[in-house]
């Protein structure tokens, strides 16, 4: 699966006003999150490192004790277990994330919506 139609992924909304999308391979997983105006993703952490970028809008982003709004084209990193938060602000938000290793609860619920034969690593 090196080419992504990222349509073809049926969203999984993990937050209310929150849906992602999350195509993996062995090492690495990508996360398309869209985010409505107001939506929370509310603070976690977990042990995946996780890179990311807005593609689109504002979020208000937290990670660790440092709270910021950031706009399109900003980019982030998220150290292993550091509480972070994002709030979408002014309109809704388009995030894509990079988790590795790839996140197990995530890729849980991306194989509830297809057959255990086409799971990415089959």
């Amino acid at each position: 699966m090196p080419f992504i139609d990222i349509d073809q992924y049926e969203p999984i909304e993990v937050a209310p006003g929150c849906r992602l999308r999350t195509p993996y391979g062995q090492n690495l997983m990508l996360s398309y999150l869209e985010m409505d105006e107001g939506a929370v993703v509310p603070l976690h952490h977990h042990p995946h490192e996780q890179g990311g970028m807005l593609l689109r809008g504002r979020l208000k982003l937290t990670i660790g004790a440092e709270t910021r709004t950031v706009e399109s084209g900003s980019m982030f990193l998220i150290p292993p277990n550091v509480p972070h938060k994002a709030i979408a602000v002014d309109g809704p938000a388009l995030i894509l994330d990079v988790f590795s290793p790839v996140r197990e609860d995530y890729a849980e619920l991306f194989n509830r919506y297809i057959p255990p034969n086409d799971a990415p690593g089959t």
